[in-house]
Parts: structure tokens; sequence; C-alpha cells
């Protein structure tokens, strides 16, 4: 088991240095694959031995190899941060099948959120097609729970379409639509998934009013890092709380 998780941990990494390019061509909207990954600063195209996930980085000590720039520390912190969450993921769910639409779910979290940080905004190109996976995957492999899929997905959509009518200035369509597409791949567990992401946003919102008083409430903080968080916390944990819920409460 333990080798299994090791190996999921590699293959996070390995995607984490894909999601790369996806975060900074994306929003461009320039190819992912052509041309090769090139340094910022000098254009010098980077060499195999140098595109290792975290390794190079660390080896190169963060400086491009030809023209000696720094390389953002992004690179290297989102493959790793990609690779504890698929380890993270494996180790709670098991190696088994699902992982074919948990793991691609959790990368599509991390790219939107991101991109929203850097750029304020929540691709359809990235949305669009994890919702046509969550459903092809989903018949596959949940068949019997895609109306339950569904459901949650439609709720997760409307709460969040009330949300951001009601304060346009702090809730997105681009948000609106990844919590729908949340819904579709966690089921009953984006209940918690929202919960977390709406508590997390509520605690960063009443520390930025604590520092900067009521000049906060002009600072645009995006939302879909809080979502993308409260998303791994539904695959990590989702079940087990739903489960906890509905034994003390429902039972």
């Amino acid at each position: 088991m333990a080798a299994a998780v090791a190996a999921v941990g590699v293959l996070g990494a390995i995607v984490g240095s894909f999601l790369n390019v996806v975060i900074h061509r994306l929003p461009e909207r320039r190819s992912l694959v052509h041309p090769r990954s090139r340094c910022p600063a000098c254009r010098a195209q980077i060499a195999s031995r140098d595109n290792i996930p975290v390794l190079s980085w660390m080896v190169l000590r963060g400086r491009c190899r030809s023209c000696g720039e720094p390389i953002p520390i992004r690179y290297p912190a989102i493959e790793a941060l990609t690779a504890a969450v698929f380890a993270g993921i494996a180790a709670a769910r098991g190696v088994d099948s699902e992982l074919a639409l948990l793991l691609p779910f959790a990368a599509v979290l991390i790219a939107v959120a991101a991109i929203d940080l850097e750029h304020r905004i929540v691709p359809n190109r990235i949305v669009a097609p994890a919702a046509l996976w969550a459903l092809a995957a989903g018949a596959l492999l949940r068949g019997s729970e895609l109306p339950g899929l569904a459901l949650a997905a439609a709720l997760a959509f409307c709460l969040l379409l009330l949300v951001a009518l009601a304060y346009p200035a702090g809730m997105g369509m681009g948000d609106v639509k990844l919590a729908g597409v949340m819904g579709l791949y966690l089921g009953a567990a984006v209940a918690p998934a929202l919960l977390s992401a709406f508590f997390a946003g509520s605690v960063i919102g009443i520390a930025m009013i604590a520092r900067h008083g009521a000049a906060a409430r002009k600072l645009g903080v995006p939302f879909a890092p809080f979502l993308a968080g409260g998303g791994i916390v539904g695959v990590l944990f989702g079940p087990q709380l739903v489960d906890l819920y509905v034994s003390a409460f429902l039972s």
C-alpha cells in the first residue's frame, strides 16, 4: 500500500509540472503542448534534465541554467502540492479505479485555484471538460449514483448562484459553475466541502477587516481557492463527515 501511495505521489508531481504549463498558458489562450517550456527571461528551451519536478529546481537553486534568472517558487510549489494531494487521496480513499475520477478532480481544483489567484478568473476551458469527465467517468464507475451526484451538483450550483446574486462583488459565475462541478464529483460530500470553503473565506475576511478596517470591503479576494480547498477536504474526509453528521443528527 505504501509503495502504491508513493507511486501516486510521483504521478502527482509529474501532473503538477503540467499544471504549471496550464496555469501559465491557458489564461493567455496559448497552446499547452507547443512550444516546449522556455525560460521566461532569456527564452532558452528548458532541457529535460532541468524539467524534473521539484528536484530540478532544487539542483539549480531556483535559477535558470542559461541566464541565472530566478525561477518562481510557484513552479516547485505546485508540483509538491499536487504530489502531496495525490498521495493523500490515495492514502485516504485507497488505490483503486475511483482514482481515475478523484485525481483529475484534484488537479482541476489546483489549476483553477492558482489561475483565480493570479488572474481573477475561473476558466470555462477547465470547468467544462471537468464536468464532462465527471459525467463520463461517473457513468462507468458510479452509474447507480449518477442521479444523486446530479442533484448534489444542482443544489451546489443553485446555492452559490443565490450568493452571487445577493453579493455579486464577492462571487462570480465562475465560482458558481465550479461549485456545480464539485457536486458532480463529491455528491453529498459537497456539503462539508462548501462549508469548509465558506468558513475559510470568512476567517480571511475577518482577518482583512481587522487589519484594514472598512477599506477591506474594497479589497477583492478570489473565492475559487477557498472552493478548491473545500473540494480537497471533501475528497479526503467528505464521506466520513457526512456519516458523522447523519449518525449525530439523523439517526
